[in-house]
C-alpha cells in the first residue's frame, strides 16, 4: 500500500517543478534570438538589474520606462517603489520574468551564470551594460542605458555633464605627492580580513579619488594573512556603511594586525555608503570628492 503514496509524492514533486520552470521557460526561443540588441524595440517596461543602472535610468528623466529593480536599486528613492526582482547576483529567471518586461537592462556580473543563460535565451531583449571602474566606463555606461532605452540626446547630455565633474573631482588631488595607501575591507569574519585587490570597483575609487590601493598582487577579493595586512602598511582603512551589519570600530582596530599600521596606530577609518562609493554612475564625482577629502583634508582643492 506504501507504492501509491509514494507515486502521488512523485508526481506531487513534478508538478511543483513543473510549475516553477514554466516561468522560466514560457519565453523561450531558439537560443541567442534576443542577443546582441543594442536598442530595445519596446522600451514601455524594462527591468534594470544594478544599482547604477537605475540611477542612470532616473539621471536621464527616464524613468517611466521601467518596470522593475533589482534589491541594490537603492538611489533614488522614488526606485524604491518599484517592485524588487531580487539580489543582481542571485537572480531567478522567474522572479525577473514574473514582471513581464519588455526588455532586460543588466549591469555585467549579475548571476548566477544559469540564470542569465537562462534569461539571454528568452524572446525578451537582453542588454548586458559593462561595468569598468575608470572615468570612461561610467560615460560609457549611460551611452549605452540611453541608446538601450532611445534616449541617445539626453544620455549626450548626461555624459557631457558627469565627463565635466568627474575631471574636477580628479583635479582636486592631481597636484599632491604623497599618496595614502588605502586599505578596502570588505568584510571580516573570524577575525580575518577579506580586502579588495585590482579589477574591482574599490580599487577604482581609491584610485580615482588620489590614493593607492595598499593591497597588491592580485585581482579581485581576497581574506589576507596577518603578515600580508602589516606589508600593506595602509594610511587609511575604508569601508561600506548600509551594507549588511557593520564591524565596531573596536573590533577592526582591535585586530592585531590592522592595529600594527600606521591606519590602525591612526585610528582612521572611513565609511561611505557602498552604493554611493562603489557604484559607478552619475554620483561617482561627488564619492571622489568625499573621499578624497576624507584622506587628504584641507590639501584638497575646490
Amino acid at each position: 500500500m506504501r507504492f501509491p503514496s509514494r507515486l502521488s509524492a512523485l508526481r506531487g514533486s513534478m508538478i511543483g517543478s513543473t510549475i516553477s520552470l514554466s516561468l522560466a521557460f514560457a519565453a523561450l526561443q531558439p537560443a541567442g534570438a534576443a542577443e546582441g540588441v543594442s536598442v530595445f524595440a519596446d522600451p514601455s517596461k524594462v527591468a534594470a538589474i544594478g544599482g547604477s543602472i537605475t540611477e542612470i535610468v532616473y539621471a536621464l528623466g527616464e524613468e517611466k520606462h521601467l518596470i522593475a529593480r533589482d534589491s541594490t536599486s537603492r538611489y533614488p528613492k522614488a526606485a524604491l517603489d518599484l517592485p524588487d526582482v531580487g539580489y543582481m547576483r542571485q537572480l531567478s529567471p522567474e522572479g525577473v520574468l514574473s514582471v513581464n518586461p519588455t526588455g532586460i537592462l543588466a549591469l555585467h556580473g549579475s548571476g548566477p551564470k544559469e540564470a542569465i543563460d537562462v534569461l539571454k535565451k528568452t524572446r525578451i531583449p537582453f542588454i548586458e551594460v559593462p561595468d569598468r571602474h575608470d572615468h570612461e566606463g561610467i560615460l560609457d555606461k549611460i551611452r549605452i542605458v540611453g541608446k538601450a532605452i532611445g534616449a541617445d540626446a539626453k544620455a549626450e547630455a548626461l555624459v557631457n555633464e558627469v565627463d565635466a565633474r568627474l575631471t574636477a573631482a580628479e583635479k582636486q588631488t592631481a597636484s599632491l605627492t604623497d599618496r595614502k595607501r588605502v586599505l578596502f575591507v570588505l568584510s571580516m569574519q573570524g577575525g580575518k580580513i577579506l580586502a579588495a585587490g585590482s579589477d574591482t570597483a574599490a580599487n577604482g575609487i581609491i584610485k580615482l579619488a588620489g590614493g593607492v590601493n595598499a593591497i597588491e598582487g592580485f585581482s579581485g577579493y581576497k581574506q589576507m594573512s596577518d603578515e600580508a595586512i602589516i606589508t600593506a602598511r595602509p594610511d587609511a582603512i575604508l569601508m561600506m556603511s548600509n551594507a549588511g551589519p557593520p564591524v565596531p570600530d573596536d573590533e577592526l582596530f582591535g585586530n592585531p594586525s590592522i592595529a600594527s599600521t600606521p591606519a590602525g596606530a591612526a585610528r582612521k577609518l572611513i565609511r561611505i555608503d557602498g552604493a554611493y562609493l562603489l557604484g559607478f554612475g552619475p554620483r561617482t564625482a561627488d564619492a571622489i570628492h568625499d573621499l578624497a577629502a576624507s584622506l587628504y583634508g584641507a590639501q584638497v582643492t575646490d
